[in-house]
């Protein structure tokens, strides 16, 4: 009753495109100034949104984008120009600003979306739903989604550790190079969404 291969297929494929290692300094550039008993919550609510997300679109994925009218390019690009504004944001600083880090909850956006439940991480499992004719390869599936989400919990509850080793200055550093590689991803994100527009015209 459950399919090791399936599992392993889509497990590795989430956790190339959901990067557990890289989501690491993002989460601290996000979350830096606040209480530590704050950041593990936010940790806890940043997987619990991806999960919903994405659990929504396994299993009604075609049929929402449907109903919206929404192709899987436009929802890159418009996912890659979001993150390209986080970005900016960390690599300007004004992540630093009080209004930035104390009002708003950065573990619904951008950390549970897009950066967690991006458009790459959507429409895997969209297909690897569709994919799955028997109830095996479901309940494999559908582990694949919860051991991947378990994994990017225990990476961004356990690397509040790193902030009382880097101290403020290494939080300032890791804040923009958070940016910089956020910028990169949703260029490159952008990038693919327009490939795909071009190879379907």
């Amino acid at each position: 009753m459950f399919d090791v291969a399936v599992f392993g297929s889509l497990f590795l494929t989430l956790f190339v495109i959901m990067d557990p290692p890289g989501i690491t300094p993002i989460f601290l550039a996000l979350t830096a100034g606040r209480p530590a008993k704050v950041q593990r919550r936010m940790a806890f609510q940043a997987v619990c949104v991806a999960g919903g997300v994405i659990a929504t679109f396994g299993v009604l994925g075609h049929r929402i984008l449907d109903y919206l009218h929404v192709s899987v390019p436009a929802l890159m690009i418009s996912g890659g120009l979001l993150l390209l504004l986080i970005a900016l944001d960390l690599l300007t600083g004004k992540t630093d600003e009080p209004k930035q880090t104390k009002d708003v909850n950065v573990a619904l956006v951008p950390l549970g979306m897009p950066l967690l439940a991006g458009p790459g991480a959507i429409v895997s499992v969209i297909l690897a739903v569709q994919k799955a004719g028997s109830v095996s390869a479901q309940i494999s599936v559908w582990s694949a989604i919860l051991a991947i989400h378990v994994v990017l919990w225990l990476v961004m509850r356990y690397s509040l550790l790193i902030i009382r080793v880097i101290k403020d200055g290494g939080v300032v550093l890791v804040t923009r190079l958070a940016g910089m590689m956020l910028s990169a991803i949703a260029v490159q994100q952008i990038i693919n969404g327009v490939t795909q527009v071009i190879r379907g015209s």
